[in-house]
């Protein structure tokens, strides 16, 4: 049997991927026999190339994947392994990662999650210790080896053997205004750039942003990046609960609503509809250069294989028509790329620049005074940069710097920011807003997938703090620098220490990753004279 490395990058052909959704329950629960049931009927059937396994998905406590994926990995099925980072920190992500490597799970889909919805006694407190851009980071570490010291000893250091994971990264682009999308493309450009191996966009039914994506990837730098298309098999249940904005960053436009609605009344409940929707959405990914599909809302080995029967009827150029059939954007949502007048769909020689912003976030006096201060206090030599250095360095607790200060530092920082005192600082990095106390999932590399037209996902939180950012640097002409400091992985030792004093001293990851692109730098120029 080939690994799915093998098929993605050393084969030709169009392949299928099924997402199963893990249960709540043990292996012997009545749920739990039928999803084993489909897992095996899933590992006899060669035309499906893989299977994929989610991590409490929707944010509701699951079954573990890999007690399902077992059963597949061990009858010769490839299997990924959803690995989110809603429930775990840094730590226990790691820990995990061992567990699946050693087990022979070599596929990960790296996520950050959905914010948690239900638990035993209430709803969980939600973990992202670090984000997807994080956990691709650290798997892609993990596969090139990486040195630890020993505890207990520190000059003994031990060279961890090296893993083999083929890591999947998720994308959407089904986002209604210009700050939500260009965030998503920036920051699936980072996730290419950290270690992402593939990629799987988000559950969307319209065509034109199937094809922009496409044609993003390929005039970025990304065309190398296998790209899958996620094909979910809609009714009039699932229409009705994705349009009413139940599942964070899923959308059925009103237009698709209703035809669900109106295709569920028929004697069938619109099961041949809904089956030929499905396969049209494989043929428009086949017909655009997709590596493959992702087939997911799937529950029978039946409906899979009658969707593929119906995608393998079609002829090779029916796809176009479909591409017309397919159009279920929103009114007034933002395109990166123009429509093409005489074709209809997009058109990768015209960059959109009609924004539909409709709000003016960069006309805050906060973020003008806080631009001009942290260039005076912040900057490399200046004045009071050398000044703080010295005064925090000589203070009996150098990484709270001065006691006068410290205080100081709080009470402006939580009038302004209603700053939570992480110690390592992203303000700067997000348009002086925190994502601790203005972002539910804490998010430093760019936004989640769950915003609703641009409001976060999670009720109180109101707009997402990107979309804000910006906007705010989109009146600078500079919007697209908002993902330049990514990678961040915020060091939670300094929590409760002075963000400043740890940014004069070298502490913060801001600084530390200055200092390591002086010495990229220098070990560059170096190497030109060899």
């Amino acid at each position: 049997m080939n690994t799915l490395h093998e098929k993605i990058y050393q084969s030709s052909n169009f392949l299928f991927g099924v997402e199963m959704v893990s249960i709540r329950g043990s292996m012997g629960g009545k749920k739990a026999l039928k999803a084993r049931a489909l897992a095996k009927e899933l590992s006899d059937y060669s035309a499906i190339d893989w299977v994929s396994i989610t991590d409490n998905a929707g944010g509701n406590p699951q079954m573990a994947p890999h007690a399902l994926g077992k059963p597949l990995l061990y009858a010769g099925k490839e299997v990924v392994i959803h690995m989110s980072c809603k429930d775990l920190n840094r730590n226990g992500l790691e820990s995990q990662a061992w567990f699946l490597n050693s087990e022979g799970f070599n596929n990960i889909l790296a996520i950050t999650g959905d914010y948690p919805v239900a638990g035993n006694e209430g709803v969980a407190k939600p973990v992202f210790d670090i984000d997807s851009i994080g956990l691709i980071s650290l798997l892609n570490k993990m596969n090139k080896g990486y040195d630890i010291i020993l505890p207990g000893n520190k000059n003994e250091i031990q060279r961890l053997k090296k893993t083999e994971f083929l890591i999947g990264a998720v994308t959407t682009n089904y986002k209604f205004y210009e700050g939500e999308l260009i965030p998503q493309y920036l920051k699936l450009q980072k996730k290419v750039e950290c270690g992402a191996h593939y990629i799987i966009n988000q559950v969307g039914f319209d065509s034109q942003k199937m094809h922009e994506l496409k044609l993003y990837m390929d005039r970025h730098n990304m065309n190398h990046i296998p790209l899958f298309g996620n094909v979910f098999l809609l009714n009039r249940i699932a229409a009705r609960i994705f349009h009413s904005n139940r599942i964070p960053g899923v959308v059925v436009s009103p237009a698709l609503f209703d035809l669900c609605q109106k295709q569920g009344e028929s004697e069938d409940k619109g099961k041949a509809f809904f089956y030929e929707f499905a396969a049209k959405q494989i043929a428009i990914y086949r017909g655009l250069g997709y590596r493959g599909a992702y087939l997911g809302g799937v529950s029978n080995l039946s409906a899979i294989q009658k969707i593929m029967e119906i995608a393998e009827t079609f002829s090779n150029d029916d796809w176009k028509q479909f591409v017309e059939e397919i159009k279920f954007s929103r009114e007034g949502e933002f395109f990166y790329y123009e429509k093409d007048p005489v074709t209809g769909i997009v058109n990768s020689s015209s960059i959109n620049k009609k924004s539909n912003i409709t709000k003016s976030k960069h006309k805050s006096i906060t973020y003008r005074f806080s631009k001009w201060i942290h260039h005076a206090m912040f900057e490399p030599d200046s004045a009071i940069a050398n000044w703080g250095s010295k005064m925090c360095k000589n203070a009996k607790d150098p990484k709270r710097g001065p006691k006068l200060l410290r205080i100081f530092e709080q009470l402006s920082k939580v009038t302004l920011y209603d700053c939570k005192d992480c110690g390592d600082c992203s303000l700067p990095e997000i348009t002086y807003l925190c994502p601790e106390s203005q972002c539910a999932k804490n998010q430093r590399n760019g936004p989640c997938g769950g915003t609703r037209e641009g409001r976060c996902e999670v009720d109180g939180f109101g707009d997402c703090i990107w979309l804000r950012a910006f906007e705010r640097l989109k009146h600078d002409g500079n919007e697209h620098q908002l993902l330049n400091h990514v990678p961040v992985i915020q060091n939670h030792e300094l929590r409760r220490t002075s963000a400043w004093a740890n940014h004069w001293l070298g502490h913060d990851h801001a600084s530390k990753k200055v200092s390591a692109s002086q010495v990229e730098t220098v070990e560059q120029s170096t190497n030109k004279f060899e």
